[in-house]
């Protein structure tokens, strides 16, 4: 089931990053039909004084003026925004200004309003400092209950080659179906890749190869369960009415396999699914979808099942 049409809510800082990131959300909302929704969250401020001592109300005082200059800069931001989604051709249908840690209310937002869909933008860094995490879109896309898109560099015109990214799991299915429905509304290309990992050499003794033909024949079984996964994922998404330009089967590392056949395709996105892991857990680096979000040069809309948070967690999140 895919998840459009839905409300797409578009976090935004001002940057230059945030600019393209509205250019595709308001071209996403415009093609899926979709209500597009905005969102900018400013750090809390916290009172604080010289070393001589201030009475108490002057320090209120001082705060509440910033507090009213710090929300004024920020609605003229949101207004900004508002009409650079205009300039796009689209419209937006309620602004949201929030107060606090930025991805928590970021989040936040999106679950109140019931988003099906999160755009953010992110730096167009080099492939080293896109691997150092902490930034606000790594924090949203780990722990986000809706479907994720990180906008880096020059947004896509629409038509466009999507990249699937599937494994065969649930949640590559449920990528599958966004990724189609996104397809179709958009006209584009729509090319899917399976990766397997390479299996592992055998050793009898260190550096020694156990056996060279066991090694080709288990090789030869993984190529074979990878395009198996590939023609269900395909089978699937045709009987649903999708429309695919192109099937690849890869054995190798999937990060880096998915990356660089985006680059080779010159798509213009990828999508690709992630488990529905608690805060805690999705906080944990290392998955292959995490990897093609730091290293694509596209944008990444990574899709997981929309799940409630529990209280556990929440603990996790907030700890």
């Amino acid at each position: 089931m895919s998840i459009f049409h839905t409300k797409i809510l578009l976090a935004t800082d001002g940057s230059e990053e945030a600019i393209l990131a509205a250019h595709i959300a308001a071209d996403v909302a415009n093609k899926t039909d979709s209500e597009l929704h905005i969102v900018h969250a400013r750090p809390r401020i916290t009172p604080h004084h010289p070393g001589y001592y201030v009475g108490p109300e002057v320090i209120e005082g001082a705060a509440e003026k910033e507090r009213k200059l710090l929300d004024h800069e920020a609605q003229r931001l949101l207004d900004a925004q508002v009409e650079q989604v205009r300039i796009a051709g689209g419209s937006t249908a309620q602004t949201h200004l929030r107060t606090g840690k930025i991805d928590e209310e970021i989040i936040a937002a999106a679950e109140e309003l019931g988003a099906g869909l999160i755009v953010v933008g992110s730096r167009g860094q080099g492939g080293l400092r896109r691997a150092l995490m902490g930034s606000v879109s790594d924090s949203v896309v780990r722990h986000a209950h809706c479907p994720v898109m990180v906008v880096r560099g020059e947004p896509p015109v629409f038509p466009i080659r999507i990249l699937l990214a599937t494994d065969g799991s649930e949640e590559a299915n449920l990528a599958s179906s966004t990724a189609a429905d996104l397809a179709k509304s958009t006209n584009s290309e729509l090319h899917v890749v399976c990766v397997e990992h390479t299996p592992a050499v055998f050793y009898e003794l260190p550096g020694t190869i156990l056996d060279p033909a066991l090694q080709s024949r288990m090789e030869e079984g993984v190529e074979e369960a990878t395009k198996t996964k590939l023609n269900e994922q395909v089978r699937r998404i045709r009987e649903a009415g999708g429309e695919i330009t192109g099937v690849h089967a890869r054995v190798g590392d999937p990060d880096a396999e998915i990356v660089g056949l985006a680059g080779r395709l010159g798509a213009g996105l990828i999508v690709v699914g992630s488990r529905g892991l608690g805060p805690l857990r999705r906080a944990l680096m290392g998955s292959v979808s995490d990897s093609v979000v730091r290293h694509a040069h596209c944008p990444v809309m990574v899709v997981r099942p929309e799940k409630e948070r529990s209280a556990q967690d929440e603990a996790d999140f907030l700890t």
